[in-house]
């Protein structure tokens, strides 16, 4: 597979994992993350939505100064431990549509670099710490 270049996991100080993608990626990343789970939150099929509807959903956060959407989640998933997605940021950049994912603390960090390197990418992992 051809290499697509490098992709940053950046993981925060509360062990959420940030990776940015273009739209497509981005979803092909989620889906593979529920495949290999097992089972797809309600958060995950909300993330869904907003990647397919990017314009819609970047013009209204945009429109209510928000750099974030969080997806609606299930109480049963929270109470399960089985969310997905945190956190949504779109960018565009020119004509480029970037999707940012925060994914739960629960997701393992060593299964999203495996992801990422199956899709043809390099993976470089960012741990933010206090200084």
């Amino acid at each position: 597979m051809a290499d697509k270049g490098v992709v940053e996991i950046i993981v925060d100080l509360g062990k959420y994992k940030y990776i940015e993608l273009e739209a497509s990626e981005a979803e092909r990343l989620l889906k593979e993350v529920t495949r290999r789970l097992g089972f797809e939150s309600q958060d995950a099929s909300e993330t869904y939505r907003i990647i397919r509807n990017f314009d819609a959903f970047y013009d209204m956060a945009k429109k209510k100064f928000k750099d974030y959407i969080v997806p609606s989640k299930s109480m049963n998933d929270m109470i399960l431990g089985k969310v997905i997605v945190d956190k949504v940021k779109l960018v565009k950049e020119g004509d480029k549509r970037i999707v940012g994912i925060h994914f739960d603390r629960r997701i393992s960090e060593d299964t999203l670099a495996e992801i990422l390197k199956n899709m043809g990418y390099q993976v470089s992992i960012k741990r933010l710490e206090i200084a």
